[in-house]
């Protein structure tokens, strides 16, 4: 018992019992055929009984034994228990189980449909024979070279007698080679006509048409859903027929007894039992350790901060740097981008100038090995904060790199600018310092704009 059970699964499991054929095991004919590469895109569960040489020197399932055709009984019993146990441990659909093979495979496919057809929603027989035409090895051998033309009610009553079963019977997708020399072409036919006449319809097919350049024949019943169809593979030989399917992917790989010819006939039964509806949802994207270094921050909300930034520059006095107005202006407006608020700043009449002292130029900031490590925060205190007062980059929290690189936005001569020490002076005794023009280094500003905002 080899068994198969995808990650991700749909919601109401089905269940697809795979039969090898002679020579063959499990994993070699799941290999070609390629049923766990289907189960896995679909989410389909897969059961691959295997037959050991101590029952069949050559592998063969003994499709033509009684004792191992018969309901509750040999292979047929045994395969069902595998089904049962499939069914307890992984929460099988009951109403949603399958079951298909190949050459001997196809053979006991039949006998499984036929022995327990309570069981089972559909079939499918690849270069199979149809059931109860054989009971010993000769009888075997017979109709795997020349079978006999039987009655379709012949036929029929063979299946009707192998159990008690009363109800629906299952569905039949049926595929055969026309140049297969170890099992005849008319079985095909043999096995259409015994299904036939499980469903009470008539010989004559009710649609006919090509399917990758192949005859593809259907019957439907009242409901107009199709119950038997055939597929026949013209000049191909004895084995499974693969290829690209109609989602332009290829299941299976081409072998003995697994032959390339054009069409997928694991693809084209997952279909027939209709469980490929449901198709496995890509796995969600992998963020690499890389990728947390990089800041989520989004260029096009610093624009208006520098062009605030250039504005504000230009009207600034000659007296005083650019940039210990500017650093402030440039954060409030990037925090009305945040939800949380900052919190209102007590009003504070600003200490009167005396002296203008010389403007001081600003050294560039450098991130210290230490402040790699941290989150990113940015923090700046206005000169004329007071000491009480939180600065305002405390209320910022930039979102989620783990590891960023710590930005240092206050100015270096925001300390000497101002003397906060020094006790206020009355506006009146001094006399008004006139503003003066003065020309700006607006690359310089904006260099300086784009790394405060952690562009660059």
């Amino acid at each position: 018992m080899f068994a198969h059970v995808p990650a991700q699964r749909q919601p109401l499991l089905p269940l697809v019992v795979v039969l090898h054929g002679c020579g063959q095991g499990a994993v070699d004919y799941d290999l070609g055929a390629g049923w766990s590469t289907l189960a896995k895109h679909f989410g389909f569960a897969l059961l691959m009984p295997e037959q050991q040489r101590i029952n069949n020197p050559q592998r063969c399932f003994n499709w033509f034994q009684s004792e191992d055709i018969t309901r509750g009984q040999g292979e047929v019993a045994s395969i069902r228990e595998m089904i049962a146990r499939m069914v307890a441990d992984c929460a099988i659909d009951p109403r949603r189980i399958f079951v298909t093979g190949l050459s001997a495979g196809g053979a006991m496919t039949m006998a499984m449909l036929s022995a327990h057809p309570d069981i089972f929603a559909a079939g499918a027989v690849i270069a199979g024979l149809p059931f109860g035409t054989a009971r010993s090895m000769r009888d075997a051998i017979l109709q795997m070279r020349m079978p006999p033309a039987r009655p379709a009610g012949e036929l029929g009553d063979l299946v009707r007698r192998a159990s008690n079963h009363r109800g629906k019977w299952p569905k039949l997708s049926v595929w055969h080679g026309t140049a297969d020399y170890t099992v005849h072409p008319d079985n095909a036919g043999e096995i259409v006509k015994q299904w036939l006449d499980l469903h009470h319809l008539p010989l004559a097919p009710m649609a006919a048409g090509r399917v990758n350049g192949y005859p593809h024949e259907q019957w439907w019943n009242a409901d107009g859903e199709t119950v038997v169809e055939s597929f026949t593979i013209t000049n191909m030989a004895h084995g499974t027929p693969i290829g690209v399917a109609a989602n332009d992917k290829r299941y299976g790989k081409a072998g003995p007894f697994l032959l390339e010819a054009g069409i997928s006939s694991s693809y084209l039964i997952a279909k027939f039992f209709g469980i490929t509806d449901w198709i496995r949802q890509p796995k969600p994207a992998v963020t690499s350790p890389s990728t947390k270094l990089i800041p989520e921050v989004s260029p096009i909300s610093v624009l208006p901060a520098v062009t605030k930034l250039l504005r504000r520059s230009a009207d600034m006095p000659s007296g005083e740097p650019a940039e210990a107005k500017a650093a402030p202006e440039t954060l409030r407006e990037n925090t009305s981008r945040i939800s949380k608020p900052a919190q209102p700043r007590p009003a504070r009449a600003k200490p009167a100038r005396s002296a203008v002292k010389p403007a001081t130029p600003r050294a560039e900031p450098q991130s210290s090995p230490q402040a790699t490590a941290e989150i990113k925060a940015i923090s700046v205190t206005a000169p004329d904060s007071p000491a009480d007062v939180k600065p305002l980059g405390a209320t910022i929290a930039v979102a989620p790199p783990a590891a960023a690189k710590a930005l240092d936005m206050t100015p270096a001569d925001a300390v000497s600018a101002i003397d906060q020490a020094k006790p206020a002076i009355s506006a009146a005794a001094t006399p008004p310092v006139p503003k003066r023009r003065r020309v700006i280094d607006v690359a310089a500003v904006i260099e300086r704009a784009l790394q405060a905002a952690g562009l660059k």
